[in-house]
């Protein structure tokens, strides 16, 4: 599985229980990143791609549904339970820290950086796109 989520720089991922982020620039770079294939996610999640393409499948069970090469979108998630079948992950993250109270919960002591990417975004002036591959 290939994980994708957005984080402050504390790695949190909600605050006060909404999204951190509906930066319509990072939506388009993860559509550009998949590149058509499977982009699994949360119902809760599937407006943020208006006139959404039809690689975008929005399930409640997304995490357990989706394929080992195929992309999940997580917002507000825990997943703890899918960590052993997460290869690589895509964390996209600007420089603010927000009080979250949801933190994304696996350990990137486990992965290794093989990508960083950085681009103006439309709500941040800069948002920083990082790939981490399982070692």
């Amino acid at each position: 599985m290939i994980l994708i989520a957005c984080v402050d720089d504390s790695m949190g991922m909600t605050f006060n229980h909404r999204r951190q982020s509906r930066d319509a620039v990072l939506c388009r770079d993860l559509l550009s990143l998949v590149q058509g294939r499977p982009l699994w996610m949360n119902p809760y999640s599937a407006p943020l791609f208006p006139d959404a393409p039809e690689n975008i499948i929005a399930d409640e069970d997304y995490l357990s549904k989706a394929g080992a090469d195929e992309f999940c979108f997580v917002e507000r998630e825990d997943v703890s339970n899918f960590s052993d079948l997460i290869h690589t992950i895509i964390l996209y993250h600007w420089q603010r820290a927000y009080p979250s109270d949801r933190r994304f919960p696996l350990d990137l002591s486990e992965y290794r950086k093989t990508e960083t990417v950085t681009f103006e975004g439309k709500s941040h002036s800069e948002i920083v796109r990082e790939v981490w591959k399982k070692q």
